[in-house]
């Protein structure tokens, strides 16, 4: 089994070390798992739990003071499942995978996907907030009044700051945090292989100060996640920008056209850069190698194999 990992892409955090033995865990549990999906799943599961990564426990706050988590999963056989928009569910990626196996869809959100999480063993209920993201929350004024009020106020928070190529990705909620300094767009990822299928997932709280109910593009299908016999691709970063060219299937696409994984990981990056301005990161898995790029301030990652 060959896993690679990432911590979300974005501003390079102030402590990375703690981060990174957190992401080294995460890859080394996955490559013990016994199939590509199984690996994905756990390797994810590990930093869905800790907060200093954006998704799950410690996940970005919306404009009404609820974290809304989102995942996606995706195999080489183009089995597909995705959830989002769940407010107390700490393992998106673990409802994405029901969604995969135990339906015929590929996507279930908001309450009903909470109710199916709940209906197949996956704690719900959570409280994903943090002491420290409640407390940037409640500095902010928030609002209390309908949408029109909610983006009046986020108008000045969400994005402010974003990354450009190379950039700082801090935005006004990013100064000094508690979860290893990390920026807002520090989703979490993976992707595996045992040698004859390939699996990936992505999994979300979103950023902060959205508006209630903002979903990016971490659970749509070819945006935040992809997989094909070619292999693998997870995405992070600025979501509108990235569902906009969907970043992960192009990198996939490369892989399709006989590019090695960082060539491809390269490639993506260097047209996402070229269309949009944005910044965002991804991770690939092929046959033979996997690879990484982004174009922000950084983006960690950990490779692990059995």
């Amino acid at each position: 089994m060959r896993v690679i990992v990432h911590g979300g892409a974005g501003g390079a955090p102030d402590e990375p070390e703690p981060r990174q033995a957190v992401l080294d865990e995460a890859a080394g549990r996955g490559a013990d798992a016994a199939t590509p999906l199984d690996a994905v799943a756990a390797a994810v599961g590990v930093l869905e739990s800790d907060p200093r990564f954006n998704a799950g426990v410690g996940g970005a706050v919306q404009s009404d003071g609820v974290v809304r988590t989102d995942a996606g999963v995706m195999t080489s056989d183009r089995a597909v499942g995705a959830a989002c928009s769940m407010p107390g569910v700490e393992h998106a990626a673990s409802v994405a995978r029901v969604v995969c196996e135990e339906t015929p869809h590929v996507f279930v959100s908001g309450d009903h996907a909470v109710d199916l999480a709940a209906e197949f063993g996956v704690e719900t209920g959570v409280d994903l907030l943090t002491d420290e993201t409640r407390e940037r929350y409640d500095a902010e004024d928030p609002p209390r009044g309908g949408p029109r009020e909610h983006l009046d106020w986020l108008a000045s928070r969400f994005g402010s700051g974003d990354d450009q190529a190379g950039g700082d990705s801090r935005s006004s909620d990013d100064d000094d945090r508690e979860k290893g300094d990390a920026p807002d767009h520090d989703t979490v990822g993976a992707v595996a292989t045992d040698g004859e299928s390939f699996a990936a997932v992505t999994s979300t709280g979103g950023r902060s100060f959205a508006l209630a109910g903002r979903v990016g593009d971490v659970p749509q299908v070819g945006s935040g996640f992809f997989c094909t016999e070619a292999g693998g691709a997870s995405a992070t970063g600025a979501g509108e920008d990235i569902a906009r060219v969907t970043l992960s299937r192009r990198a996939v696409d490369f892989l399709d056209d006989g590019l090695d994984a960082q060539a491809a990981a390269d490639r993506a990056i260097a047209e996402f850069e070229t269309v949009t301005g944005s910044g965002a990161g991804v991770i690939v898995l092929g046959d033979e190698t996997a690879g990484s790029a982004f174009n922000t301030a950084g983006m960690q990652t950990s490779v692990a194999q059995e």
